[in-house]
C-alpha cells in the first residue's frame, strides 16, 4: 500500500471496502475450515467452490482494470519450494488447532467469541519469530507477466460470473435478493468485489499481509492498516448484529491459548509461503500463479486430515470426557 492520508478520498474508498469485507465473511460464514470441513463431513464442496468464485471475481476485476490502464499492481510470483509445501502445511495445522483460518477468526470475533482476539496476535508473533529461517529460506520474487495472464484469467472468470449475475438477477425478480446475496456463493462474491476495489483505491489489502509486514519493520502505513483493520471487524460485528449472531462469551484460558497458537501456526506458514489464506485466496489464485496452489493446497489437505482423523472413533473421547 502506498503511503496516504487517511483523510484521502481513496482511503474512505478503501475502509467502506474493508467493512464490507468483514460484514461478507461473517453473513457469508466464510472460512476454510469450514469449508474443507464441509466437504470431509457432508461430502459437499460447495463453501470451497464459494472462496474459488472470490478470486474469479477479482481476477475479472483487476484483469479488466489492468487492460484498461487503471490497474499496473501485479501480485509478485515466488517459487514453488519445500518452504512453500511447509509454509502451507503450517497454515493448514494452524487453522485446524484454531478451529478457523484468518477469515473465520475475523468472523467469530466479530460475532463475540473474544478469545479470538489471540488469533491475529498469535499471528504477529509468529511472523516476528520466524524472521531468521524466513531470510535463509528466502527466495527472490519475481513480478507476474501482464498480457497472457490477464486473457487468461478473462476468459475462465468471465463465463462464470455472467452466470452469477444471471442468478443475481432472477433473485431479485424473484424478491429473495437479500438471502441470495449473503449466501456463502454470493457472500465471497461480494468479499472478492470489495478486495478488488480496494486495491484500486490504496493497493492490495489483506490483514495478515499487513501483520506480516509489520513485523518485517515495514512500518509506514501502520496506522493506515490498523484503520483499515478496525474497518474489517466492524463490518464483521454488524454482520453479526444484523443476523442475530452475536453471544459476547467469556474466554477460557484453554480457548485463549488456542487461538494464540493457531495463529502463530499460521503466521509462521505466511512467511514461509509467503502469503496468508486470505491474500493467496484473493491475490494468488486469480492470477494462477503456482506457489499459491500449491501452498492452499497443502494447507487444505492438512485441514482435511485434521478433520478426518479427529472424527476417527478410535480418536474421539470417552463419553466422560465430552
Amino acid at each position: 500500500m502506498a503511503s496516504m492520508s487517511l483523510f484521502a478520498p481513496a482511503f474512505a474508498i478503501a475502509l467502506l471496502c474493508a467493512g464490507v469485507m468483514g460484514f461478507a465473511i461473517q453473513r457469508g460464514a466464510t472460512c476454510m475450515v469450514a469449508a474443507v470441513d464441509r466437504l470431509v463431513v457432508d461430502r459437499r464442496p460447495d463453501r470451497l467452490v464459494a472462496l474459488g468464485e472470490a478470486s474469479l471475481w477479482v481476477a475479472a476485476c483487476l484483469s479488466l482494470a489492468a487492460l484498461a490502464g487503471w490497474n499496473n499492481s501485479l501480485p509478485a510470483d515466488y517459487p514453488v519450494t519445500a518452504w512453500t509445501i511447509i509454509g502451507g502445511v503450517l497454515l493448514g495445522l494452524g487453522a485446524a488447532i484454531n478451529r478457523a483460518c484468518v477469515f473465520g477468526a475475523v468472523a467469530r470475533l466479530g460475532s463475540g467469541q473474544v478469545a479470538y482476539s489471540a488469533t491475529p496476535i498469535g499471528f504477529f508473533a509468529g511472523c516476528l519469530t520466524i524472521q531468521p529461517i524466513a531470510l535463509a529460506a528466502a527466495t527472490p520474487a519475481k513480478t507476474m507477466a501482464s498480457g497472457p495472464a490477464f486473457w487468461a484469467v478473462l476468459a475462465i472468470s468471465l463465463p462464470v460470473l455472467a452466470w452469477r449475475s444471471m442468478r443475481l438477477g432472477s433473485a431479485a425478480r424473484s424478491k429473495m435478493l437479500a438471502a441470495h446475496v449473503w449466501s456463502p456463493h454470493v457472500a465471497t462474491a461480494v468479499i472478492g468485489i470489495a478486495f478488488a476495489i480496494m486495491a484500486l483505491a490504496v493497493g492490495p489489502w489483506a490483514y495478515t499481509d499487513a501483520l506480516a509486514q509489520l513485523a518485517r519493520g515495514m512500518a509506514m502505513d501502520s496506522v493506515a492498516r490498523s484503520v483499515l483493520f478496525l474497518g474489517l471487524l466492524g463490518g464483521a460485528i454488524a454482520g453479526g448484529w444484523t443476523a442475530g449472531l452475536i453471544r459476547v462469551q467469556r474466554p477460557s484460558a484453554s480457548r485463549v491459548i488456542r487461538c494464540f497458537v493457531g495463529g502463530l501456526l499460521m503466521g509462521w506458514g505466511s512467511i514461509l509461503i509467503p502469503g496468508g489464506n486470505d491474500g493467496l485466496i484473493l491475490t494468488g489464485l486469480p492470477f494462477l500463479l503456482p506457489f499459491a496452489f500449491v501452498a492452499l493446497g497443502a494447507m487444505t489437505i492438512t485441514i482435511a486430515a485434521v478433520s478426518w482423523a479427529m472424527r476417527t472413533p478410535a480418536l474421539e473421547p470417552a463419553a466422560g470426557m465430552r
